[in-house]
C-alpha cells in the first residue's frame, strides 16, 4: 500500500513540473519567396479573333446564252488560270459567226468596188471628163464602203469572242468550288449565270478588328516596330502555333459606327493548303517592342476595390505595399508599366503570410517553387497536426500501456 501511495505522489510531482511554462519566445518572421525585378523589353502582343478569307475570289459565270453541255473540272480540285471548266453548246454561236463572216465578205466586196470607182474618178477629174459632183459621189461611196467593212469586221470579231465564251475557262488559279448548275441547264439567258467560284487560298487573308480606343492607345505608345512589328501568329485549335507567320498589310482609317472597331488585315502563306477560307482563328499580333516594363508572376499581383498592388520586401525586410499599373497578361506573367523600380524584391510565394509593415524572411524565388512545394509535402500532415494513421496507432497503443502500467500495481496490491 505504501508503494502505491509513493507512486501516486511521484506522478503528481511530475504533473506539476509539466504545467510550469517558460515565458513565450517571439515567433520567427515568416519565410517568403521574393523575385528581384529589373526593367526589360517585351513584345506588345494583342490576342484577337480573325476570319480567314481567300486572297482572290472569282465568280465563274456564263457570258453567252446556251445549254450547258459538260462540266470538265473536278469539283473541289485545284485549277490553273485558263483551264477549261465548262462547255456550252456552241451551235447557235457558230451560226452567228458564219452570218457575221458573210456580212464581212459582202462589205469587203462593196468596199473593193467603191474603191475602183473612186480611183477611176480621180484619174478622170484632171481631164474634165467627169463632173465635180460625180467625183464627190464616188469618193463618198468609197468612204461609206470602208466604214461598212470596219463594222462587218467588228461584228465578226464579236461573234468569234462569243464563240470563245462557249468554252468557260478559269479566270485565276485556285481551288474550284461546287458547280451551281447541272448539265443540260439553260444558262446566260438574260443575265450572266453563276456556274462556280474559284478561290486562291495560297496565300490567305486574315480579316480582324480592334476597338478604336485600343488602337489609339497602341499608336500613342513608344514602340520599336522594326523588330517583329506587324507579325501575326495563328493559334490552332490544339493550342499550337501555326508554322507560317502572317504579316499585317492593311489598317483601316475609318471606324465602323455600329461596332466602334477598326478593320485590319494580315496575309499568311498557305503552301500546304492546311488553312481554309471562312474559318475563325485566334491571333496573336505583335505590335512592336515595349521597353522599360517589368514582368511579374501573376501570383504576386493582388487586387482590391480600387487598384492592383504588389507586396515588396523593403528596407529591413519590412513588407511594403506598392500600387502598380498592369498593362496585360503575357505568358503567365503581368506586364507592369508603373509602380515598380529596378531592384524591388517582389514577394511571389508566401503572400498570405506577408502583412504590410511586418518583417519577413525573404528567400530567392524560383519558377518551379510553387509546383515543388506541394510535391514535397504530399502525404505529410500540416504543422501542428497529426495524421489519421498516427492517431489510430496512438489510440491502439494506449490500452497496451495502461495494461502494462496496471500489472505492477496489481502485483503490489497482492503483496
Amino acid at each position: 500500500m505504501r508503494r502505491i501511495l509513493s507512486i501516486a505522489m511521484l506522478a503528481a510531482a511530475l504533473s506539476a513540473c509539466g504545467n510550469k511554462q517558460d515565458p513565450a519566445a517571439p515567433p520567427p518572421p515568416p519565410e517568403v519567396g521574393v523575385m528581384t525585378v529589373q526593367p526589360t523589353t517585351v513584345p506588345l502582343q494583342e490576342d484577337l479573333v480573325g476570319r480567314l478569307a481567300p486572297y482572290r475570289s472569282a465568280d465563274v459565270r456564263a457570258r453567252v446564252p446556251g445549254v450547258l453541255e459538260r462540266r470538265v473540272y473536278q469539283e473541289g480540285s485545284d485549277v490553273k488560270e485558263g483551264d477549261v471548266l465548262f462547255r456550252i453548246d456552241p451551235a447557235q454561236l457558230q451560226a452567228a459567226l458564219g452570218t457575221a463572216q458573210g456580212a464581212e465578205a459582202q462589205a469587203r466586196a462593196n468596199a473593193s468596188n467603191a474603191k475602183s470607182a473612186a480611183d477611176r474618178a480621180r484619174r478622170l477629174a484632171p481631164t474634165n471628163f467627169i463632173s465635180k459632183s460625180d467625183l464627190d459621189n464616188a469618193l463618198a461611196a468609197e468612204r461609206s464602203a470602208d466604214a461598212a467593212l470596219q463594222a462587218a469586221r467588228a461584228s465578226t470579231r464579236s461573234a468569234q469572242i462569243n464563240l470563245g465564251y462557249a468554252t468557260v475557262r478559269a479566270p485565276i488559279s485556285g481551288r474550284a468550288g461546287k458547280a451551281q448548275v447541272t448539265e443540260g441547264a439553260l444558262v446566260g439567258q438574260g443575265e450572266a449565270t453563276l456556274l462556280t467560284t474559284v478561290d486562291q487560298i495560297d496565300p490567305l487573308y486574315i480579316n480582324f478588328s480592334m476597338s478604336a480606343g485600343e488602337f489609339e492607345r497602341i499608336r500613342s505608345m513608344q514602340l520599336d516596330r522594326s523588330a517583329g512589328g506587324g507579325e501575326v501568329e495563328i493559334l490552332l485549335a490544339d493550342g499550337n502555333v501555326h508554322d507560317q507567320k502572317a504579316t499585317l498589310d492593311f489598317s483601316g482609317d475609318v471606324v465602323d459606327p455600329a461596332s466602334g472597331a477598326l478593320q485590319l488585315r494580315a496575309i499568311v502563306p498557305n503552301p500546304d493548303r492546311s488553312l481554309l477560307p471562312g474559318v475563325y482563328v485566334t491571333l496573336r499580333a505583335n505590335m512592336g517592342l515595349q521597353s522599360g516594363v517589368f514582368l511579374v508572376p501573376q501570383a504576386a499581383v493582388l487586387r482590391d476595390a480600387s487598384t492592383a498592388y504588389v507586396l515588396v520586401a523593403g528596407e529591413g525586410d519590412k513588407v511594403v505595399r506598392k500600387p502598380v499599373r498592369t498593362e496585360r497578361a503575357q505568358d503567365g506573367q503581368w506586364v507592369i508599366s508603373e509602380g515598380l523600380v529596378a531592384g524591388d524584391r517582389v514577394i511571389v510565394s508566401g503572400v498570405p503570410k506577408a502583412r504590410p509593415d511586418a518583417v519577413v524572411k525573404p528567400v530567392p524565388w524560383t519558377p518551379n517553387q510553387a509546383q515543388s512545394a506541394p510535391a514535397a509535402g504530399a502525404g505529410a500532415p500540416p504543422a501542428g497536426e497529426t495524421s489519421g494513421a498516427a492517431t489510430s496507432e496512438d489510440a491502439s497503443a494506449a490500452p497496451a500501456e495502461e495494461a502494462a502500467g496496471q500489472a505492477p500495481a496489481a502485483n503490489d496490491a497482492q503483496d
